[in-house]
């Protein structure tokens, strides 16, 4: 799981906006790196002048290097912002710590240091080495919630997993005859694309492809996933697909979640996102496998215990030892809520 710890903040409150600013550029390029990360960068003149920059594709230039092309010869003595250490290596483009020295600029601000070995520290200490005043930590924690899932496969190995859920505010996923179409609005609906756009893979179960038939591709608005650089989550079966299911093509799956989560890490998936059903959820539930719970609660109630609920198998046998979380942000969406929950309070700190 992602370390539930960032670095303390470092307190610069002149450098706020700019890296702010860093994170909006890396915003725009989410969906179109992975498997690199997503990071922005913001060349700011001491006249106050800005030229901003986002890593490019999965393989152009990284986002200190479009920053730089954009200023030219105004980045010398400028103050570049980035919300990740710029790199120290030979990858698929040249060292970027060099880029930034020979451009001349003065001072680097950097969130988070790269957790990937091949950095690791080394692109700061070559900036500090020649001569740049580098400072680190400004917006550490707003940059390690945006790169999360890039944070959490450097540091595990294996992607962020993300559960999505939908139920009704008394926990029921379908009525009674497997009917589930539509418990949710179409504003949440929405956003669980938006969710699967950001997603490497998607995951749901053998039952769930045999009862609905499912494509799992991402269907938003025209312009917000349409560009040259989207891709399609893979879509992954735990278990059998028959050959004619929408899901193929898909991974077929038939090992235990964990080690499904090791084969996605291999093949550089960085965040995948859980779909179900109920046994699924609970598979990686109970394996405490998941980094985030994203709930979509519909305002109806099923009223009756035969339809599915959220999580099919053995829970707790007290109270004692109910899973308990931290909820991050509750986020009206038409007629329903979105409800992000991370791992927090263990048992016996609940109240």
């Amino acid at each position: 799981m992602p370390d539930p710890s960032p670095p303390p903040p470092v307190t610069f409150p002149a450098d706020d906006p700019w890296m702010a600013a860093a994170r909006a550029a890396a915003a725009r390029s989410r969906r179109t790196v992975s498997p690199r990360p997503w990071v922005g960068a913001v060349v700011v003149t001491p006249d106050g002048r800005s030229f901003a920059g986002a890593t490019e594709g999965r393989s152009g230039p990284h986002a200190e290097v479009v920053a730089l092309s954009a200023a030219g010869a105004e980045a010398r003595g400028a103050t570049l912002y980035v919300t990740l250490e710029p790199c120290s290596h030979h990858g698929a483009t040249p060292p970027c710590a060099d880029a930034v020295i020979a451009a001349g600029i003065s001072r680097c601000v950097v969130a988070l240091e790269d957790p990937d070995p091949r950095v690791a520290g080394e692109g700061i200490a070559r900036l500090r080495a020649a001569g740049l005043e580098v400072v680190v930590g400004v917006g550490a924690e707003a940059a390690s919630r945006q790169l999360a899932p890039y944070l959490a496969h450097r540091r595990t190995g294996r992607p962020l997993v993300v559960l999505k859920l939908a139920a009704t505010l008394d926990g029921r996923t379908a009525a009674a005859d497997g009917s589930s179409r539509w418990i949710t609005g179409p504003e949440a609906r929405l956003d669980a694309h938006r969710l699967r756009a950001d997603s490497d893979a998607v995951v749901v179960g053998a039952g769930t492809v045999r009862a609905d038939d499912p494509a799992l591709t991402v269907r938003l608005p025209a312009g917000e996933f349409d560009g040259p650089h989207h891709r399609q989550p893979l879509r992954v079966v735990l278990g059998g697909a028959a050959p004619d299911r929408q899901v193929h093509p898909c991974l077929e799956w038939t090992g235990d979640p964990g080690a499904l989560l090791d084969e996605l890490g291999r093949r550089s998936v960085l965040q995948v996102m859980v779909e179900g059903g109920a046994a699924v959820a609970h598979s990686f539930h109970a394996g405490g496998l998941v980094d985030r719970y994203v709930l979509y609660l519909a305002p109806a109630l099923a009223g009756g215990d035969d339809g599915p609920p959220l999580f099919r198998g053995a829970g707790p046998a007290t109270i004692a030892d109910l899973w308990r979380g931290r909820i991050e942000a509750v986020t009206p969406l038409g007629a329903d809520l979105r409800i992000d929950l991370v791992p927090g309070l263990g048992p016996a700190e609940g109240a």
